[in-house]
Formats: structure tokens, C-alpha cells, sequence
């Protein structure tokens, strides 16, 4: 039992030194959802506290996101998440990607997918109340 301890230890050490690319692209803010629409600051709050880490270039890793295998977990979900919609490249999208995004923006927040229950248990201010989530749907909503 104490080699099976002692080998599980070494290998979770070892995985420590592999790496995981947390560096953000830069924002160009002319393709930047919240200046390109102006988004006014309650907005841009809720945005950035509910969305913005998975669904931007201005990701903030947490400390559990610097130890393997959650890192790798983590860094899998964000690149999930910006390949499904990225408000920093909000500008680079054509018209009818633009409207959908829109529009599963609002059908996600509406049903309660976004955020998702295991980012929002470790990160309270994502916690949308219904208030924040009605102001997030017709923001949205305005914008069709």
C-alpha cells in the first residue's frame, strides 16, 4: 500500500511540470463586444463577474486552475467556451453569427445554463439573481 501511495504522490508531482498556456490574446477593442455597443457598466459588470472568464480573451485563472489535472480540465472549458462565443472577438463575426449568439445568449441565461452550476460554486459573483438575469435578456434582446 505505502508503494502504491508513494508512486500515485510521484506521478501527481510529475504532471505538476507539464504546462498549460494561460496566456489571454490581446484585446482589440474595436472587435470587443462591450465597446463596440458601448455597453453601459451594470452590464459590463455582469458580464465580466458571469461570462468573461470562459467566453473572453480576459480570462482570470483562479489558484486551483495552476494544479494539474485540474488546470487541464479548466483550460479544456475555456477553449470550449471561447470557440462557442468570444466577446473579444465579437467584431470578427459575421451578421447571422452575431444573431445567433445573440440569441442563445438569451435562451441560455433565460434557462439558467449559463452560468454553469460547477463555474458559479466557485465563483459567487457569477451567481446571477433573476434580476440580473432579466436586465442580461433584454440587453440582449435589444440587441437583435
Amino acid at each position: 500500500m505505502k508503494k502504491i501511495i508513494f508512486w500515485i504522490v510521484i506521478v501527481f508531482l510529475a504532471i505538476q511540470f507539464i504546462p498549460v498556456n494561460r496566456e489571454n490574446k490581446p484585446v482589440d477593442r474595436k472587435d470587443n463586444f462591450v465597446d463596440i455597443y458601448k455597453t453601459p457598466g451594470n452590464i459590463k459588470t455582469i458580464l465580466k463577474n458571469a461570462c468573461y472568464d470562459c467566453h473572453s480573451n480576459e480570462t482570470v485563472y483562479p489558484q486551483y486552475s495552476y494544479i494539474a489535472p485540474i488546470s487541464w480540465a479548466v483550460k479544456d472549458h475555456i477553449n470550449e467556451g471561447r470557440e462557442y462565443l468570444n466577446f473579444s472577438e465579437w467584431g470578427r463575426y459575421n451578421e447571422d453569427l452575431k444573431q445567433n449568439a445573440v440569441q442563445k445568449t438569451i435562451s441560455t441565461v433565460r434557462d439558467l445554463q449559463m452560468p454553469l452550476p460547477s463555474y458559479v460554486s466557485y465563483h459567487p459573483k457569477a451567481n446571477l439573481t433573476t434580476e440580473q438575469r432579466k436586465v442580461l435578456q433584454d440587453y440582449f434582446f435589444n440587441l437583435q
